[in-house]
């Protein structure tokens, strides 16, 4: 090993060399992807993270290397010296390094290898649960190591950005008090202050916060969070966010440093130029109630149609449309006192094209779908060339006026199919949100991504309520976080009417997905405080909870804002793939567990003796 270790050094990656280094000497260092014996010719596949380059061991060249050769086999870590030569005839097309070999002069291997779990290749047969188990071996396949590429190639363009405009990259804790309001913490109990815990922080934003009061004007930071919740594809308990915040700035400011972030990642990482699509260099912005109105969710994928049209004040103004289950609906509202802005219950319709022919079977089988969300059923209406309806448990019940009304409505066309749903605002909502993702994907409606600007379609969602409604009849909490500021024209209705409060709360989302979003904050302390008792915190319980906020923001606190990206999620939806866990090197599973080193496991009981614990593991 010293021969090559130390006297030869590795001259090219095995994804590097290309005709114009024929007839040169080189030296390659990797892995053996595989081995072929043709009797007094051995070839051999070795990669490395670059690529892969054949290695042709002649017995009639150098019989010391072809013996080494023949020793070969998968995955042993390998040193030859050779010379470049030309493939000609036999050149190999569906690879970088195919049009030249290496003709082995010299040979070693620097380590044998027990035959893979799975083979080191782009798709394997094998569970998720045994590629999480050999990570070492899943992160050599060129699938895992493409994603993570991407995403160091991301970390260095992301850097740069903020750098180049003013930024400073500042740390903040990850051990912090716990306080309320965001999601699950971990705890960690302290050994110097028995009976008392750390968090372990879900995000910097209280700090970040402070670091603008402090004067640092402008701070980005990748950083891990933590989170104790349940996971999902896009979800783990910890996960990387690039943190930005800025101080003297609107919420203009803010969306252009992310724009520019964006189309710098795009093109630089993926050669992608969005100006095609973004001329000006800016990406749209919808409304939240339009959002929700429209699509269900605050995050909808603009690329295919399908938008939802809310029928509830029409049914309200038709009596209930005839139909009987709408009548209770209607009859709330009789007295006139119906509000748009905030109905307990609803009634939304989606209109399927007539192009997109849906068989009764493929209809009762969308009913089953929304039924899991829990919606208690999906009206549907065939209409006929008349406009009546067809193929409907409402076409006798619902009057022609009505009827008529919902067809203009919803744009109804003869051979088109509306989908109605009516029941608690939210529930309708999300049922309708995945409903028409569901329909997208079923009938091909979204298009696939590729390497067109076109392919991603970008939209800030803007303007949401800084409240909603709490588990409790009458009571309110912070629809994101509580240092969110509201529309200068809201602040008279924080504690009059907290439903109807706008606030400079927005997000970022590519393709139906959420990867970013922030807030301008509130910089000013009795503001922060009217806030605060909307959601019946008291002035004490706040003091105690966030004094060291609140005392700061008493102390010159400038006008600031920010955003935070997740980064995993960004890097998922660059290499377009389905999972967080294919672009993290060593993930957690569905169940928060590490499935290469066995985490969580027990500790000794003398540790958790040392922190006033007492262990409740069953032995």
């Amino acid at each position: 090993m010293a021969r090559f270790i130390d006297e030869l050094k590795r001259t090219h990656t095995c994804g590097e060399l290309r005709l114009d280094d024929a007839d040169s000497e080189v030296v390659l260092m990797g892995w053996v992807q595989r081995q072929r014996d043709r009797g007094g010719v051995v070839f051999v596949d070795l990669r490395d993270r670059e690529g892969v380059t054949q290695v042709t061991f002649d017995k009639s060249v150098e019989e010391a290397a072809f013996e080494v050769g023949q020793r070969l086999r998968s995955e042993y870590v390998v040193a030859v010296r050779g010379r470049v030569r030309d493939r000609g005839d036999q050149r190999n097309d569906k690879i970088p390094t195919g049009a030249v070999e290496v003709i082995a002069l010299e040979a070693e291997i620097l380590n044998e290898a027990e035959p893979p779990t799975f083979p080191i290749q782009a798709e394997v047969n094998a569970t998720e649960e045994t590629r999480l188990a050999k990570r070492y071996l899943d992160l050599r396949r060129p699938t895992l190591q493409k994603n993570l590429r991407v995403r160091a190639k991301a970390y260095y363009e992301t850097r740069n950005h903020f750098a180049e405009n003013g930024f400073l990259e500042v740390e903040t804790p990850y051990l912090v008090k716990y306080t309320p309001g965001g999601a699950r913490n971990f705890l960690v109990p302290s050994r110097f202050h028995s009976g008392n815990f750390y968090a372990l922080a879900e995000s910097p934003q209280l700090f970040k916060q402070l670091l603008m009061i402090a004067g640092y004007d402008r701070y980005m930071q990748i950083v891990r969070c933590f989170r104790d919740e349940d996971l999902r594809g896009d979800r783990q308990p910890e996960f990387t966010q690039i943190d930005v915040e800025m101080s003297f700035v609107t919420q203009d400011d803010v969306f252009a440093i992310c724009e520019g972030l964006i189309f710098r990642l795009w093109k630089n990482v993926l050669g992608v130029d969005l100006s095609e699509r973004y001329p000006d260099g800016t990406f749209p912005r919808l409304r939240f109630a339009e959002s929700m109105e429209k699509y269900g969710n605050d995050k909808p994928d603009l690329r295919f149609g399908l938008p939802h049209v809310d029928l509830t004040a029409l049914v309200v103004e038709h009596g209930g449309a005839g139909i009987g289950m709408l009548e209770p609906l209607a009859a709330k509202f009789k007295d006139g006192t119906y509000r748009l802005d905030l109905p307990e219950e609803i009634v939304k319709a989606m209109r399927v094209p007539a192009e997109h022919a849906l068989s009764r079977k493929q209809v009762d089988e969308l009913e089953a779908y929304v039924k899991t969300m829990g919606a208690k059923g999906l009206g549907r209406a065939k209409v006929g060339d008349d406009g009546a309806w067809t193929q409907s448990p409402f076409a006798k019940q619902v009057t022609d006026e009505a009827r008529a009304a919902i067809n203009a409505a919803v744009g109804a066309e003869p051979g088109d199919l509306i989908l109605l749903m009516f029941g608690e605002e939210q529930m309708v909502h999300t049922c309708m949100a995945n409903l028409r993702v569901h329909l997208g994907k079923k009938l091909a409606m979204i298009p696939e991504v590729g390497t067109e600007g076109d392919d991603y379609n970008f939209l800030w969602v803007v303007d949401p309520p800084l409240f909603e409604r709490g588990d409790e009849p009458g009571s309110w909490v912070a629809a994101h976080h509580l240092f969110t500021r509201p529309h200068d024209e809201c602040v008279e209705l924080i504690e009059s009417d907290p439903g109807k409060v706008l606030c400079y709360r927005y997000d970022l989302v590519l393709n139906g997905v959420e990867v970013a979003g922030g807030s301008i904050r509130l910089h000013d302390s009795e503001v922060q405080s009217k806030v605060f008792r909307a959601i019946g915190l008291s002035d004490e319980e706040a003091q105690e909870k966030f004094s060291f906020l609140l005392d700061a923001l008493r102390h010159g606190a400038p006008p600031h804002g920010g955003i935070a990206f997740g980064f995993d999620r960004l890097v998922m939806l660059m290499t377009d793939t389905e999972s967080l866990r294919d672009v993290l090197a060593f993930p957690k599973t569905a169940r928060g567990n590490d499935l290469m080193t066995g985490a969580p496991g027990a500790v000794d009981a003398r540790q958790l003796a040392d922190l006033k614990i007492q262990s409740t593991a069953k032995k």
